[in-house]
Parts: structure tokens; sequence; C-alpha cells
């Protein structure tokens, strides 16, 4: 069976708009093809996701809508614009809404449901920030769950202060993206297969167990 990757573009556009970071999830997405990987897309920004911690907030939430694409995928990829040094306020939402996964874990070992999946992240924007934006979300991936192999993370930013972003300054064309595009697509590759033939076995709800008998 196929890999599966998930893209959640996490720009503050609307698809009636173009967007830098799609651009990059683009070329990434292609590599993965070429590695025989099926990919999709989810513009969040595209659905009324509500704010919260948990994996349903009610009526009007299309939250559980793409959680179960989430919850689908081999490969999971957050990918973002840098706003003011930090990752986009969607980004934000978006981890904020996955530590929900946290109450879902498996009945038996305990494991949340993004175990088994392996994590990355993309940073389009202008002036500092992609190290922090990556840095912070891989981060928060593995505490979700994921495994996150080494480079599995691919930026590009422009020049201090405003100006044109990646596919207006021809991003494209800019040897450390494509090369860090490539470590990242053969490296989630490889992360998710391992994962799919070596299965974590650590069994969560044991080790809580022995946690809470060394803490009273």
């Amino acid at each position: 069976m196929k890999l599966h990757a998930l893209f959640l573009n996490c720009t503050l556009k609307s698809s009636s708009e173009v967007s830098n970071t799609q651009a990059l999830i683009d070329k990434v997405a292609a590599l993965l093809a070429e590695l025989d990987v099926e990919s999709e897309t989810i513009r969040v920004t595209d659905h009324k996701v509500a704010f919260g911690v948990s994996s349903d907030e009610g009526e009007g939430d299309e939250w559980p809508t793409i959680l179960e694409r989430v919850n689908a995928c081999d490969i999971l990829v957050i990918a973002m614009p840098i706003w003011f040094g930090v990752r986009s306020s969607v980004a934000q939402l978006v981890m904020e809404r996955l530590d929900g996964t946290y109450a879902e874990g498996d009945e038996v070992t305990g494991q949340y449901p993004l175990y088994g999946k392996v994590g990355g992240v993309i940073v389009t924007g202008n002036e500092d920030g992609a190290h922090d934006c990556c840095a912070t979300t891989l981060f928060n991936l593995t505490h979700l769950g994921c495994m996150v192999p080494p480079n599995v993370d691919c930026y590009w930013v422009g020049d201090a202060g405003p100006g044109p972003s990646y596919i207006e300054a021809g991003g494209d064309k800019h040897l450390y993206t494509n090369r860090t595009a490539r470590y990242m697509a053969n490296n989630l590759v490889w992360g998710a297969m391992a994962l799919r033939a070596n299965p974590i076995g650590t069994n969560l709800k044991v080790l809580d167990a022995e946690a809470r008998a060394v803490s009273r």
C-alpha cells in the first residue's frame, strides 16, 4: 500500500488567493510523487476551524473532518508563513487543536493517534523566524507522537523588510531550499517506511502506572 502524505497549509490566505507556502508545498509534493507517495493538501483557512484544545469544539466546527485526514496519513507536514517572526496564527491554531489527540490514546497501549506517523515542516516568509517556526513545530509534533527523522524541515526566507516572497523572488531556483526539499522528501519516506516495518511498541499505559507507583 502506498504511503500517504498530508500537508496542512497554514497560510492566512483562502484558496482564492495565491499562496507562497503552497508553492513550496507543491515542490515537496512533486518530489514525494517521484518516490511513489500520494499527497493531499488542506488549506486550513478554507474550513471553519474553531479555537480550542479538543478534537471537536461543537456545532459548526470543521476540525473533526480535517482530523480524520490527519489520522489517515503516514506523513504529516505542517506548512506555514512567518508573521512577526513566529509561525502564523493558523499554524498555532492547528497545533492547539492537535492537543486534543492526547485524550484519544489507544485503549491497550495508550499511544496517541499520531504515533506511527512521521512529521515535517515547511516555512516561507521574509526576514527571520524560520528556525524558530521549525524548531517549535517539530518539537510539538514529537510530543504528539510523530517520529521526526533528520532534515525534515524546508524553508525559504527573503530579505529584511517588506518585499517579494518565494514565488516573486524566484525561490524555486534557490539552492539551499531545493536541497532541503530533497532531504525532506527522502527522509520523510525513509521514516514512514521504517515505522511501517517496525511499529513503535511502547506501552504508555504501563509506563504511566510505573510512574504513579514511584510518585506517591
